[in-house]
């Protein structure tokens, strides 16, 4: 055999086992993770629970959510999700998932809307509408993200949004766009999704609700946005308040074409 020959052979053998030995990057290591827990996901528990609470009667009223306007008509649900942050003539505002469903609530169901929006995450009526917000956003899981931008406060809320994302402030003069403006940025082994454009199939917007299983809890969008104020040591917004909403529209806008995959599975 012809020297020239033989090393062809070698390499060509050698090769998958050459590529077999790489090393895994952290990125692949972390989405083999999630893989592995996506079948026992505990968010499948709030998605039940979420359906349940849409068709049972409750509240003072002792009625069910089946009535309530996503922005598709009373009682769709389906592909909502897809399109929300939007604006809703009945309220006059723009709303998102969680907020439209508070109005609902105390529309429908008579509950007082100014009591659960003061109830800390992941208790009493607030942990009623994270479960709620799962199940919506599960039933659009696969739709890609087209929120409106037709109506005059669609668009200032996606400015104001904008404005807020890119906002420096704080003790440690953090803003949103200080770990989510540029691409390939990572704090310890997490890789950070640039939130300015569509980063892509189920990331960032496109991945909340999600279940932390570092936390043991179910986290809605604006669960996820209290936490992130807190992390830039900013004062907690309020729940539904037209930062967070507005922030939700910036973020939903720039996903425009992006496959949901909430609820999702987070570290």
């Amino acid at each position: 055999m012809k020297p020239k020959t033989k090393a062809l052979m070698v390499a060509l053998c050698a090769g998958p086992l050459i590529a077999a030995a790489q090393p895994k990057s952290t990125s692949d290591g972390i989405a083999e993770y999630r893989k592995m827990l996506e079948d026992g996901n505990p968010a499948d528990l709030f998605e039940a629970k979420g359906e349940d609470l849409w068709k049972r009667a409750r509240g003072p009223k002792k009625a069910t959510l089946e009535k309530c306007d996503l922005g598709l008509g009373p009682g769709v649900v389906k592909g909502a999700w897809v399109q929300l942050p939007r604006y809703f003539a009945d309220t006059g505002k723009v709303q998102d998932v969680e907020s439209r469903l508070v109005s609902c609530m105390a529309a429908l169901q008579g509950f007082n809307a100014e009591e659960i929006s003061n109830t800390p995450f992941g208790r009493g009526e607030m942990a009623n509408v994270t479960a709620l917000a799962t199940w919506v956003a599960a039933e659009s899981r696969g739709q890609r993200f087209n929120l409106p931008q037709k109506h005059p406060e669609e668009q200032r809320f996606y400015e104001l949004g904008k404005r807020a994302f890119f906002f420096r402030g704080g003790p440690m003069d953090f803003s949103c766009a200080s770990c989510h403006s540029v691409d390939g940025k990572r704090v310890r082994l997490q890789e950070l999704p640039n939130l300015t454009k569509n980063p892509g199939d189920g990331i960032g917007f496109a991945a909340w609700p999600a279940y932390r299983v570092s936390q043991g809890a179910m986290w809605s969008m604006q669960f996820r946005l209290n936490d992130c104020y807190r992390q830039q040591r900013f004062p907690y917004p309020g729940f539904a308040s037209d930062l967070t909403v507005a922030l939700g529209v910036y973020m939903g806008v720039n996903a425009k074409g992006a496959e949901s995959i909430a609820p999702a599975i987070k570290r």
